[in-house]
């Protein structure tokens, strides 16, 4: 089955300069699963997911289809890494208590990745699949990005990132849902990092492999006046999260 890798060209940045999940989300999953023993990280990209995982299960498998992305990740004694993609990961039948996607699933083939959750996970297993859109910086840098990510970049997104756009509304998701409680990723950044933030983009590399340029010279000249090199600045971007027990007795 194909794979349709987006951030291999650019995992280094990736593993530096993407927003943390909170420890209150992880705690959350925890205690919908029916044991602690395995999870699950699918699409782990650089394990960030999988290590706050690692200090609640006994083991982790994390997978991802990107060798790149599993040879940058961050690594734990009971977590086992493997390059596989989510539509076959290769995890024995009913062993999983726990399976997780961390701002990935829009990418899938929705289809066929459920059916294998469903086949790897236990009884009363549980799924979740989040993401975080855009994020709230102030409201004149938000309208920039605004610009910037669905204007000027509208045409170098692959498909699956409108599910993003959408925040996760629209996702393919064919169980019956548990109402979570609201989630957030917040960091504390200077405009540096912000702009590392952006090159980790599928839409940035598609760009400047297009172009042969780097479409950060036309954000920063109007980002410059909003935001100068030694200002850190509070960012805050909503988790949009879907969760489901799956192979309920």
């Amino acid at each position: 089955m194909s794979f349709q890798d987006h951030f291999s060209k650019q995992s280094d940045i990736y593993l530096k300069a993407r927003p943390t999940y909170p420890n209150e989300l992880f705690e959350y999953l925890v205690s919908l699963a029916p044991s602690t023993e395995t999870c699950w990280d699918c699409a782990t990209g650089n394990g960030q997911a999988a290590v706050a995982l690692a200090g609640y299960f006994e083991k982790v498998i994390a997978t991802d289809g990107s060798p790149q992305q599993i040879a940058n990740a961050i690594l734990a004694p009971n977590i086992e890494y493997r390059v596989a993609t989510a539509e076959n990961s290769g995890i024995a039948t009913n062993s999983i208590d726990l399976i997780t996607v961390a701002t990935a699933a829009h990418w899938f083939k929705h289809e066929e990745f459920y059916r294998e959750a469903e086949r790897v996970a236990r009884p009363n297993g549980i799924l979740a699949v989040w993401t975080y859109s855009e994020a709230s910086i102030s409201p004149q840098i938000d309208k920039l990005m605004e610009w910037f990510m669905y204007d000027f970049l509208h045409d170098y997104w692959p498909d699956g990132r409108w599910y993003v756009r959408n925040k996760y509304q629209t996702l393919p998701f064919p169980f019956k849902t548990i109402a979570p409680p609201d989630f957030y990723c917040r960091g504390t950044w200077k405009k540096a990092q912000w702009l590392n933030y952006v090159k980790s983009w599928s839409s940035y590399t598609n760009y400047v492999t297009r172009h042969n340029t780097d479409p950060l010279q036309k954000l920063d000249e109007k980002l410059t006046h909003l935001w100068n090199d030694t200002e850190t600045k509070e960012i805050c971007w909503q988790l949009h999260l879907k969760c489901a027990r799956l192979n309920e007795p």
